[in-house]
């Protein structure tokens, strides 16, 4: 029996020619992903060199201002905090003084009120006055 090896040749000749074939496509396919990465990389950096570069600039100027103005707000409202404590000092301090007059009047009044009152009962107490009850002996 003799074996033709002819037909098993030929299609191993046939996967070989489609294996480089396969290969060259693989190849292919990788330059054509590099070319298309290289071309959208210089169109973002061209993108970004002609739009977002004066946009970062203006964002940056505005970022400032902004942080100059939060500043200045800081400031301008610890300055009125501080007004604001001390105003309230000052009125706790005045209220504090009002009511220690008013309290040391008001306990000068009431003692005038009370000498009169002692003496208005004194005065009214001594016409009114009784006589103490006579002893048994000298009843009748």
């Amino acid at each position: 029996m003799a074996v033709d090896l002819g037909t098993t040749n030929m299609f191993l000749g046939i996967m070989a020619a489609v294996s480089v074939l396969q290969a060259l496509v693989l190849i292919g396919v990788g330059v054509g992903a590099f070319m298309m990465y290289r071309r959208t990389m210089q169109l973002v950096a061209d993108l970004e060199s002609r739009q977002i570069a004066p946009l970062r600039e203006k964002v940056d100027g505005i970022l400032g201002d902004v942080k100059a103005v939060t500043a200045r707000v800081s400031q301008q409202t610890e300055r009125v905090n501080h007004a604001i404590s001390g105003t309230m000092e000052r009125v706790d301090e005045t209220a504090h003084r009002v009511k220690g007059s008013v309290h040391d009047r008001l306990n000068q009044v009431l003692g005038v009120a009370r000498g009169v009152r002692a003496v208005v009962a004194s005065v009214t107490s001594n016409h009114t006055r009784r006589e103490p009850p006579a002893p048994a002996a000298g009843r009748l």
